[in-house]
C-alpha cells in the first residue's frame, strides 16, 4: 500500500515563502514523475509543477520565477519551495505521483495567501 503524506502548508502574508513537501511510503522505487497541482475553490485542479526522474521540470506560467520544485529519490519525496506568494495562490496542493501506470494523489494540504 503506497501512502502520500504531505506537509508544510499553512497562512502566509502575501510576498512570503512556503515550502510543502510530500513523501511516498510503502514499497515503491523508481518512481517517474512527482508534481503538485492545487485547487482552489469554485476551479478545476490545475498541474502547479512536476518533476519527471529524467530531470525534466514543469511549470504553470502563472507560478514560473516564484516557484522551485525538488525531488529526493533517495527518500521517495518531493518538494515545492514557494516565494513571493500571492493572494491567487490560495488553494489545496495536491502531491501526485505516477508509478508505471498507476497515479498516486495526497490528501492535500491549504495553502492561504492572505494580510
Amino acid at each position: 500500500q503506497v501512502q502520500l503524506v504531505e506537509s508544510g502548508g499553512g497562512l502566509v502574508q502575501p510576498g512570503g515563502s512556503l515550502t510543502l513537501s510530500c513523501a511516498a511510503s510503502g514499497n515503491i522505487f523508481r518512481i517517474n514523475t512527482m508534481g503538485w497541482y492545487r485547487q482552489a475553490p469554485g476551479k478545476e485542479r490545475e498541474l502547479v509543477a512536476a518533476a519527471t526522474s529524467s530531470g525534466t521540470r514543469n511549470y504553470a506560467d502563472s507560478v514560473k520565477g516564484r516557484f522551485t520544485i525538488s525531488r529526493d529519490n533517495a527518500k521517495n519525496a518531493v518538494y515545492l519551495q514557494m516565494n513571493s506568494l500571492k493572494p491567487e495562490d490560495t488553494a489545496v496542493y495536491y502531491c501526485k505521483i505516477v508509478w508505471g501506470s498507476v497515479v498516486y494523489w495526497g490528501q492535500g494540504t491549504q495553502v492561504t495567501v492572505s494580510s
